[in-house]
């Protein structure tokens, strides 16, 4: 299990402590004694991936930072408060989630509209999202498919979700139903949104080349109950593009992460 060190002089974006989850009252806990501890980065942002076996917990931790869920026992707190109204992050997931009766701009603006944004501001505000999202000339379509694909719809996820909260970012699986050339795409764009808002992304995934070509960090969970088992800092550059993922660097990690999922798999089974 990782151990967080307390550091007095450090401001943690996310923080998660000694929780659990139990659904029949405590005789069996899916997630016990778990910690996860995020610092906030300012002006840099971090890219922080979730991985682990099915069952252990990762699409449930992310239910907690969004205050969708809570757990049985424990404490979230995002940016050192409890969560709350004015303290909250938003998720991408990997079914589309975009409202089809709204086009793309209404849907980026939504969370504008729920804040009371003006029409006239809400709207300049989303345009320029989309327009960071590669989605400018699509505002008026309605976000649907076939009108949208499935990686237009997931930007317009994607956007209205930086709109409400570009601070932190989480996803769940957001590309595991995108097509391998999509995918890739959306990983390239991800790194880019990343490095211009400077944002904390919480990020799942089951794909280990993926999380190593996105990561900062990969934190492994492992399962019966879930907790934090591993932690692997990823020591590639800042910037990446497809020529880092032949980088044997990249592939030792790869490997490192591989032989460390298979030995928490082989832990669990014993």
């Amino acid at each position: 299990m990782v151990e967080f060190i307390d550091n007095p002089n450090q401001k943690n974006i996310i923080e998660l402590r000694n929780i659990g989850q139990s659904y029949d009252g405590g005789n069996k806990w899916v997630i016990k004694d778990l910690d996860l501890v995020i610092e906030d980065k300012p002006d840099q942002g971090q890219f922080v991936v979730i991985l682990g076996m099915s069952g252990s917990g990762k699409s449930t931790l992310l239910r907690y930072i969004a205050g969708l869920q809570e757990p049985t026992e424990g404490t979230v707190k995002l940016n050192d408060r409890p969560l709350g109204d004015d303290n909250r992050a938003s998720m991408v997931f990997q079914q589309y989630s975009s409202l089809p009766w709204m086009t793309v701009l209404e849907n980026v603006a939504l969370a504008l509209r729920y804040k009371g944004v003006s029409r006239k501001e809400r709207e300049a505000q989303a345009m320029e999202i989309i327009k960071t999202m590669g989605l400018e000339g699509h505002e008026d379509k309605y976000a649907q498919y076939p009108s949208l694909s499935g990686g237009q719809l997931q930007r317009v996820a994607i956007g209205r979700s930086l709109l409400a909260n570009s601070k932190i970012l989480l996803m769940d699986e957001p590309f595991g139903a995108l097509d391998i050339k999509t995918r890739l795409h959306m990983q390239d764009l991800l790194t880019s949104i990343w490095r211009k808002f400077q944002s904390t992304i919480v990020f799942v995934t089951h794909d280990i080349a993926e999380a190593v070509y996105l990561a900062d960090d990969i934190y492994i969970l492992q399962a019966n109950p879930g907790q934090v088992a591993r932690h692997i800092h990823v020591d590639l550059p800042l910037v990446r593009d497809r020529s880092t993922k032949r980088d044997p660097r990249f592939i030792e990690l790869v490997h490192q992460v591989e032989d460390t999922m298979i030995e928490l798999t082989e832990v669990v089974a014993k």
